[in-house]
């Protein structure tokens, strides 16, 4: 018996060695395993019989230079430790994966030099595109208008409003906060939050300040704003019940500050929730499952917002670019702080 002509064991088969095993042109057995309709279905069976007889695999790089395309992205963040951060690059990872891209991950560390060269370095590596991951919400400067890719902010939105960013919309965020506090049966609100100088921390005050509003309601006191810490969340919670004992509910601007307020309203005899409600945001698992009761939290949706940058990567890369800021919905997680959960 004369075996079938084919290439030796030590030659990695081509697609000229599908197409002669298949007996048509490299063009057509090209066509057939792209899926082409040029193709007879006899025709295309077989090539593909052709391919997996000899273990053919396409030179994906030369597919994609062919169609002007590598099918790989770059991640840039400014902070690969942050909390913040990872969920998005995980969630943006898993996109595209899904798509069959390969990434490129690279760390910045809040330098912009630093970023410029990582920059560089991923446009000589052929990227198809690039997401810049923020450590905070506050707008950050664009890469410029003249990169040969596209590009997508996450979390920080770009100061160019011809860039395309994709952001948690922490003025929702607030809102969606105080009407479960309401939910719940509580009118005496205050609110404890960080610095001042974080857009996210302004914008969740004002949310949650608008939907009281729209109830006939206000804070009890001013938002008391300082420091991310359970310090200062022990600290302004010591001075709110010296001026308003009567205070029914804490929306607190992070996890860590509700764990201060907790322990404070605990110490001065206050049972939470069934006196004083107490809310946190970030939706940290390590502090809210460790808070007694459990603490009900703010998720951004971190993940999402990754997700949605590397789809709206996808839709650039594809030719149908998108510019402005883009906000995605915030969800609230309910435990035993807020509610008394059977």
């Amino acid at each position: 018996m004369t075996s079938a002509p084919g290439p030796s064991r030590a030659h990695t088969a081509t697609l000229t060695d599908v197409a002669r095993l298949a007996g048509v042109s490299v063009a057509t057995a090209s066509k057939a395993l792209n899926g082409r309709s040029q193709v007879r279905a006899e025709t295309r069976q077989r090539v593909i019989e052709a391919a997996e007889r000899l273990s053919f695999r396409p030179n994906q790089v030369a597919r994609g230079l062919l169609a002007g395309r590598t099918g790989t992205v770059g991640l840039l963040t400014s902070d690969l430790e942050g909390r913040f951060s990872i969920p998005i690059l995980m969630g943006a990872e898993d996109a595209f994966g899904a798509g069959e891209v390969a990434v490129f991950l690279c760390d910045a560390r809040g330098d912009a030099i630093r970023e410029q060269h990582h920059v560089r370095a991923l446009l000589g590596r052929r990227v198809d595109g690039l997401i810049v991951v923020g450590s905070r919400t506050d707008p950050r400067p664009s890469l410029g208008r003249d990169l040969p890719v596209p590009v997508v902010y996450a979390y920080a939105p770009s100061a160019d409003p011809a860039d395309l960013s994709i952001v948690p919309d922490n003025v929702d965020a607030g809102r969606i906060a105080v009407e479960h506090l309401l939910a719940c049966g509580r009118t005496r609100i205050a609110h404890i939050t960080g610095d001042p100088g974080y857009v996210a921390a302004r914008d969740r005050a004002d949310g949650a300040r608008a939907a009281l509003a729209e109830e006939g309601l206000a804070f009890v006191g001013e938002p008391r704003f300082a420091e991310w810490t359970e310090g200062w969340g022990r600290a302004a919670t010591a001075m709110l019940l010296e001026r308003h004992p009567d205070v029914d509910a804490v929306l607190c601007g992070s996890d860590q500050i509700a764990r201060g307020v907790i322990e404070i309203l605990r110490e001065r005899g206050h049972r939470v929730p069934e006196d004083v409600a107490v809310m946190g945001f970030d939706n940290w698992q390590v502090l809210t499952s460790a808070c007694r009761p459990q603490l009900t939290s703010v998720d951004m949706n971190l993940e999402q917002v990754g997700r949605a940058a590397a789809q709206a990567l996808f839709g650039a890369i594809a030719g149908a670019p998108s510019t402005g800021v883009e906000t995605l919905p915030c969800r609230v997680v309910i435990r035993g702080s807020t509610a008394s959960l059977s």
